[in-house]
């Protein structure tokens, strides 16, 4: 097979709207995207993960999103076919694994183990214990540990400082609300230990909204998160405050996940009540809405974000 042809009975497609959305705003990406599925090839995707280099956060995100197109995995072995000793097809194929894995498609034991193979192959490369960090279903002591290894390689990891909080907040759910609960802690600290110009910056509301999820689905918090009260609970407007702060001295352009972000700043304002503040974050999304935190915890996120973006705005401010 020529380098970069495609793999045998893997015909080519449209990119489902999910993936689309999925890539953000990195038009890089979205046309490595759109050319594979065009062409049926790796070649895009081989190009543009040479292109990132070590640019870890870029990395992981771009590498993450290619593994959730159709086809990617028959794909990730046709790269390695041909060029076995390849760091970044072997990074593709874990993540296409796990993919697979968390969809019930895949045995987790398959994925971690490549996982663990591409971490052997690019030892510096913090995105295959990523991959191990996204089979992990809580805060266990295993999760810690895949975070420190992260953390190790890219100390302010955004992605996995993200993953870290999901799993955190599951902890002790099913005892119900606790205001000093360790997810708090946790996001409250990699906050405060990042630069001053970090996105981490906005973690501790990301742990509002994760612990909401992890309550509500229990039945401990309201299925309407701007009804419940875990808002403006003590503390919760502080927290909600400085990340607004933040974002208004300190955001960056061109973080590969900087929507990710303004999507939970927006969801927080909106269930915090402050449509104004809401509506100039959501000024800035322009239509990239991310399935977290507008899904939680039983909602289709776009009529969610729509919702609450027309609530902050006023009907009609976007046709």
């Amino acid at each position: 097979m020529a380098p970069g042809g495609p793999a045998p009975d893997t015909p080519a497609g449209p990119v489902p709207a999910p993936c689309v959305a999925a890539a953000l705003d990195d038009a890089p990406l979205l046309s490595a995207l759109v050319d594979a599925s065009a062409s049926g090839c790796w070649q895009s995707a081989r190009s543009l993960l040479a292109r990132t280099g070590d640019d870890w956060d870029r990395r992981g995100h771009r590498a993450v999103v290619l593994a959730r197109a159709p086809l990617a995995l028959p794909r990730a072995r046709a790269w390695l076919d041909a060029e076995p000793d390849s760091a970044d097809g072997a990074v593709l194929l874990a993540l296409a694994l796990v993919r697979r894995a968390l969809h019930g498609e895949e045995d987790p034991a398959a994925a971690r183990e490549a996982c663990r193979a591409a971490a052997d192959r690019a030892p510096a490369d913090p995105t295959p214990w990523l991959g191990l960090l996204m089979l992990e279903g809580e805060g266990t002591a295993t999760a810690v540990r895949v975070f420190e290894e992260i953390r190790a390689r890219h100390r302010d990891h955004h992605h996995a400082h993200h993953l870290m909080v999901a799993l955190l907040a599951e902890r002790r759910a099913d005892r119900g609300p606790d205001a000093l609960h360790e997810v708090y802690e946790f996001a409250s600290w990699a906050a405060e230990q990042a630069p001053a110009d970090s996105p981490l910056a906005i973690l501790p509301i990301v742990a509002h909204a994760e612990r909401y999820r992890a309550l509500a689905v229990r039945g401990f918090a309201p299925a309407d998160p701007a009804t419940a009260a875990h808002w403006r609970d003590d503390g919760a407007g502080e927290v909600m405050k400085a990340a607004f702060d933040w974002w208004l001295e300190w955001e960056h352009d061109d973080h590969p996940r900087r929507l990710v972000d303004l999507n939970y700043l927006a969801h927080a304002k909106v269930c915090e009540g402050r449509p104004a503040e809401a509506a100039a974050v959501f000024h800035r999304i322009g239509g990239h809405v991310t399935p977290a935190p507008w899904s939680y915890p039983d909602r289709d996120p776009r009529a969610a974000f729509r919702a609450a973006r027309a609530g902050a705005l006023g009907a009609g401010a976007f046709g």
